[in-house]
């Protein structure tokens, strides 16, 4: 036995070394949960702790896979009163022709005309960064891949009316324009099982027998737009020469050689951004 193992310090027991008590005392904070109060990330300094992960799941980086420098922002949720879609002239019944969406929401709509662009990969961009879109549809260009558009409508896709044939309506009579609308209309309900209720002249050319007719084939609004994105920028129809919340973006076919659909809507996504916009739903708030 060591000298002195045995003794005893008077009225407070066994002696013990400073680490056993120190051991005790942290046991101790820990079973209260005190010690939970120094994160241990903390404790390994700034620079260290910029480099360590918590558990779970990464943070999402797939907005990068499509261009964007930051998350798209979600959208807000929509006045539960929509755009009254009541007639221009009083005591008519005709669709409203706009091109942009009277809203104090910090939104703007994206929207395709035809559907001749069919990459499966847009519908992965869609999928990924949740983003909504309208698809005006003609027939004539659209029909050999309504299972492309069929699957971005189930992502959320909007689905509209862009005409049978792609004809320019403008002076056509009646019948002609009732038929290249309400046959479109019935194409979506045989191929797609929907019912458009928003409509895009070809070419943004109508006039009032476009309005007669579209009414008749169950057209609630028209849609042009403000906002046009060309192979290298933006450009204004009317009005100021940048986005502003509620204007409607015809990100339109490419008939050149230039860049991709998917290239083109992020470049569309990243000037959203720097407005301090995001994309909401056009039917949300027709």
């Amino acid at each position: 036995m060591r000298p002195g193992a045995g003794r005893r310090n008077a009225g407070s027991g066994w002696r013990r070394p400073a680490r056993y008590l120190g051991a005790l005392l942290a046991s101790a904070l820990l079973l209260t949960g005190c010690a939970q109060s120094v994160d241990p990330i903390e404790r390994l300094g700034k620079k260290a702790a910029e480099g360590v992960r918590p558990h779970g799941a990464a943070p999402d980086q797939t907005y990068r896979r499509w261009g964007l420098t930051e998350p798209l922002a979600r959208p807000p949720q929509p006045a539960a009163h929509a755009l009254a879609l009541t007639p221009q002239t009083g005591g008519r019944t005709l669709p409203r022709v706009l091109d942009h969406v009277p809203t104090h929401d910090r939104v703007v709509f994206l929207t395709y005309d035809d559907g001749a662009d069919q990459d499966p990969r847009f519908v992965d961009m869609v999928r990924e960064l949740r983003l909504p879109v309208s698809m005006f549809l003609t027939d004539s260009v659209a029909a050999p891949a309504y299972g492309h558009f069929a699957r971005l409508h189930r992502l959320g896709a909007g689905i509209q009316n862009h005409t049978l044939d792609h004809r320019a309506l403008a002076g056509l009579p009646y019948a002609g324009q009732r038929a290249e609308i309400c046959g479109q209309q019935d194409r979506l309900r045989s191929r797609l099982g929907l019912t458009a209720r928003l409509f895009r002249p070809p070419y943004g050319a109508y006039d009032h027998t476009t309005l007669r007719a579209a009414a008749g084939c169950g057209i609630s609004a028209v849609v042009l737009w403000r906002a046009a994105m060309t192979p290298t920028d933006l450009v204004y129809t009317h009005g100021e020469h940048h986005l502003r919340p509620g204007d409607i973006i015809l990100i339109g076919p490419d008939e050149t050689t230039g860049p991709s659909l998917r290239e083109r809507t992020a470049r569309v996504l990243r000037r959203v951004q720097q407005r301090g916009l995001t994309v909401g739903r056009l039917e949300d708030y027709l």
